[in-house]
């Protein structure tokens, strides 16, 4: 069943750029991806456009990253679900396009979340449908790994943050993106690199 799921989820998966058009075509209609249109999903769609067009100018995947995949013998694509009002996903699949422009062992698909939630709900972190979600598959369809919703750093900031207050707040939000602006995508690649790697 999960094969057949996700062999439809890659046939309906859209490329980086289509992501990125469709996003911005719904912004000039004053809407966001996904079921919910609220004035928040909306500032934040806007404020991830920005994100990702600057990254898009300014991320360079790191020396260590490109020999890594250079060396890589089997194909794989990275699934991902996600939405367009994100703050994690516009900080997380930049990186994801720069390193499967880098390759051509790796291919990139992108998936709506609540278009898809069948494959959602087989790929949940901790009981929720935390985004984004990339499913690691290979040549045949069969998921290897999968990883997500942030990376190993900024995961252990929000535990720890919960841990301590309860629940996560705009002001640790705020924090959050300022720590992937310093970080660069560097822990998100030092992460994929580690499931490539034993894959």
């Amino acid at each position: 069943m999960n094969n057949i799921l996700i062999a439809k989820s890659l046939n309906k998966g859209i490329s980086y750029q289509k992501y990125r058009t469709e996003i911005k075509e719904l912004l000039v209609q004053g809407k966001s991806t996904g079921n919910e249109q609220s004035e928040s999903h909306l500032e934040y769609s806007f404020l991830n456009d920005k994100r990702m067009d600057r990254l898009d100018k300014t991320l360079k995947i790191a020396e260590e990253t490109q020999n890594a995949i250079n060396e890589l013998k089997n194909d794989f694509t990275f699934l991902v679900i996600s939405e367009g009002w994100c703050g994690d996903a516009a900080q997380i699949i930049p990186i994801l396009n720069k390193i499967a422009e880098a390759s051509n062992k790796i291919d990139l698909k992108i998936v709506f979340r609540d278009e898809n939630e069948d494959l959602m709900n087989l790929f949940l972190t901790n009981g929720s449908k935390a985004i984004p979600k990339i499913i690691i598959v290979d040549s045949e369809n069969k998921t290897i790994n999968t990883w997500g919703p942030r990376p190993s750093i900024a995961t252990k900031m929000v535990f720890d943050y919960k841990e301590m207050n309860g629940s996560i707040d705009s002001e640790f939000k705020k924090n959050l993106q300022l720590w992937y602006n310093k970080d660069k995508g560097n822990n998100t690649q030092e992460d994929l690199l580690k499931l490539l790697k034993a894959s």
